[in-house]
């Protein structure tokens, strides 16, 4: 066997115990994300998702999982956000997203799948800073991400096109 040599990634994320030890616009992204997370289309998994995110500009953009007959058609909470977010605001910095699900037996903090962190990745190394990703529960308890890139390491980007 050849020589190699072993990484390792570290995954760190700060952990509330409670909504109320959130600094304000961190509390107000997440209630965003609760209330629109209750129109949510999803008859299929009963899953509701609402994401909330902040732009630099103060406008906060909301979105919730769209769900389709056909799965792959649908999409998540935080790429409908995201996605609206880059078509009307196509040069505004997104500097936090908030994603809660309104599901009550959701204790732990529900984290944005593979496809989400992979999109929200794009717009944090278009505008090359980083996004604080704000993942709530029903309990209360809340994770927090310094940047999308800690959540997805190693992703992909424009570089490996080249």
């Amino acid at each position: 066997m050849g020589k190699h040599e072993i990484k390792k990634v570290d995954l760190s994320f700060d952990v509330y115990q409670s909504e109320s030890d959130l600094e304000a616009n961190d509390q107000l992204l997440l209630n965003k994300a609760k209330e629109i997370a209750k129109s949510a289309h999803a008859p299929y998994s009963n899953f509701k998702v609402g994401a909330a995110l902040l732009l630099e500009n103060g406008t906060i953009v909301t979105g919730n999982n769209q769900e389709n007959a056909a799965y792959p058609s649908g999409t998540c909470a935080e790429r409908t956000a995201v996605f609206y977010a880059s078509a009307q605001y196509p040069t505004s910095k997104i500097k936090a997203i908030a994603v809660i699900t309104d599901n009550v037996n959701q204790l732990e903090p529900v984290t944005p799948c593979g496809s989400c962190r992979q999109a929200l990745a794009e717009y944090e190394i278009k505008f090359r800073e980083p996004i604080r990703v704000i993942m709530g529960s029903a309990s209360g308890k809340v994770y927090i991400a310094k940047s999308v890139e800690s959540l997805l390491p190693l992703m992909f980007n424009q570089d490996h096109l080249k």
